[in-house]
């Protein structure tokens, strides 16, 4: 009978990652928004065994709402109480760290009581109140700089943050408005958010966004992900944000820009060898 061969990652708490994160390149990953909890547990299960078969660091990604949304017909999740129940099931029966968007100060109170690091979208960056609440749970906070941000504009975002005592804070580089329904990336943005001595992540995903662009969605260039990634991590960018899919083209939100998951191990592979060779 043969014996399982285990795995050789690095299963740290969230405290030993921040300590990783600033040395080791990491993943947080997940699909855009929960679509069912069936496709959520197979989605985090498989990028669980990719990033612990390639020994990177990983927390899964999901939302239970999409408040930004381009259409009022547009899908938004299943909503925070049954949302927070399946990222709880996934922290408790995967072993693994979890993550998601929050919108307002009362959300992020009950969200940091399930999940292990609360994001704050781009779009609301600036709410203090919704920072204040995020950062007072004490739980790391993930904040996406706005597209309509300079990089150095960040540092205000950190100091809401440190102003009531949390230290854990990652900062997101996901592109500035570039005129009508376009996105940019300047690869300056990442070396200046680094000199405030946080974990600098891209978006790769939400980096090749064409916001409203599609009329009534946001379209993008999913083609292009790739190029943002690489590019980004050799600048430097400490680790890779990025909406993962089974099924890209039938998603039921950012249908254009999410990876597919069959794609995902080759590319993480490729990344952590441009972040070590970047690193030596």
């Amino acid at each position: 009978m043969k014996t399982k061969k285990k795995s050789s990652a690095k299963k740290v708490s969230l405290k030993r990652f921040f300590e990783l994160s600033q040395e080791d390149f990491f993943f947080i990953g997940g699909p855009c928004v929960i679509e069912s909890e069936d496709m959520a547990f197979k989605t985090a299960s498989a990028l669980k065994e990719i990033c612990y078969s390639l020994n990177i660091p990983f927390i899964f990604k999901a939302s239970y709402d999409k408040a930004n949304r381009t259409s009022a017909s547009s899908y938004r999740g299943v909503g925070m109480a049954k949302g927070l129940r399946i990222l709880g099931s996934i922290k408790k029966k995967l072993s693994i760290p979890v993550l998601t968007d929050v919108h307002s100060p009362q959300e992020a109170i009950e969200a940091a009581k399930v999940v292990d690091v609360l994001q704050i979208p781009a779009f609301l960056c600036r709410q203090t109140d919704l920072l204040n609440a995020a950062a007072e749970t004490g739980i790391p906070v993930n904040i996406k700089k706005g597209q309509f941000l300079s990089p150095y504009e960040a540092e205000n975002m950190v100091n809401k943050a440190l102003a009531k005592g949390n230290k854990n804070i990652m900062l997101t580089e996901r592109g500035f408005s570039f005129g009508y329904n376009n996105l940019v990336v300047d690869m300056k943005s990442i070396a200046i958010m680094k000199k405030l001595g946080y974990p600098v992540i891209i978006d790769a995903t939400h980096s090749v966004q064409r916001p409203g662009g599609a009329g009534t969605s946001s379209g993008g260039d999913r083609e292009f992900v790739e190029t943002i990634a690489r590019a980004s991590v050799a600048a430097g960018a400490n680790g890779l944000f990025m909406e993962v899919h089974p099924d890209p083209d039938k998603a039921l939100s950012d249908k254009a820009t999410q990876y597919p998951l069959k794609s995902v191990k080759k590319f993480l592979e490729e990344l952590k060898n441009i972040f070590e060779t970047v690193k030596r």
